[in-house]
């Protein structure tokens, strides 16, 4: 007997108000057991969300189940009211960046990386992506510009370089959601302020930034924070109030610490 071939998604309109995360649950492929639970909240267009917590929160893949990659366990992803799989995958692509922890360039010219290798990318689009991830004025640097061969990998730009360009890939086109993944972690100063910039940018023009973080210092271009334990949501709120929350704890152990070391003094 033959199977009708399974419907493709209708096209819908792109996203332009809200992301809702909804009791989502999260495991690995392949896995049984989630590595995020329960997790809840929702984003207007002009957020930035940080997620902190420790080293294996939950943080990676909360990111990856927000943009797709990993279909949720149980719960919800939600762009302007549509399940993540009412989309197909290339309209949904459009709408979404993503810079991962461990950046993959694959090889080709750093135009075609940039523009993700669509046949009929836009040198514009692809300029105006540099130009937000601060990389232009070094793409023009490197010999051959913007048709500067990289081999597998990124095997010949700088770990910098590498995320740099990374970030101008998951910008081009202007998605509505954007998914940056520890994405100081191989930063300069000049890197890490371009960076900022970049954040506050995709939120001027209405859309939704999500960075994962160690550190309360890369949150700069944020105006929420989603702290992450075990797996679970233990705070969720605007910035200052949940630092507040956050790094609270640690105040009396650092005066305590240092009242032992005045009295050995």
């Amino acid at each position: 007997a033959r199977f009708p071939e399974p419907a493709r998604p209708m096209a819908l309109p792109a996203p332009r108000a809200r992301l809702e995360v909804e009791r989502l649950a999260v495991a690995p492929p392949g896995a049984t057991r989630a590595t995020v639970a329960d997790v809840t909240f929702q984003l207007a267009a002009g957020s930035g969300l940080g997620i902190i917590g420790p080293s294996g929160a939950g943080k990676s893949s909360l990111a990856r189940a927000i943009i797709g990659a990993w279909a949720p366990a149980s719960g919800r992803v939600r762009l302007d009211g549509a399940d993540l799989d009412q989309w197909n995958a290339d309209e949904l692509g459009r709408h979404v960046g993503y810079l991962p922890q461990d950046v993959e360039l694959f090889s080709g010219t750093i135009a075609d990386i940039i523009a993700r290798f669509q046949p009929d990318a836009d040198a514009d689009a692809i300029v105006a992506a540099a130009r937000t991830a601060g990389v232009h004025d070094m793409i023009l640097r490197l010999p051959g510009g913007y048709s500067a061969e990289i081999g597998e990998g990124g095997s010949t730009l700088s770990a910098g370089q590498r995320q740099r360009i990374g970030l101008a890939r998951a910008l081009y086109g202007q998605p509505f959601l954007v998914v940056l993944d520890e994405p100081y972690s191989n930063l300069d100063a000049e890197g890490d302020a371009a960076l900022t910039q970049a954040i506050l940018a995709v939120r001027l023009r209405g859309g939704i930034v999500l960075i994962v973080a160690h550190r309360p210092a890369a949150l700069e271009g944020v105006d929420q924070v989603l702290t992450l334990l075990n797996g679970t949501v233990a705070a969720f709120g605007p910035k200052d109030e949940v630092l507040r929350k956050v790094l609270r704890p640690v105040a009396p152990a650092i005066k305590e610490a240092a009242s032992a070391e005045a009295r050995r003094a």
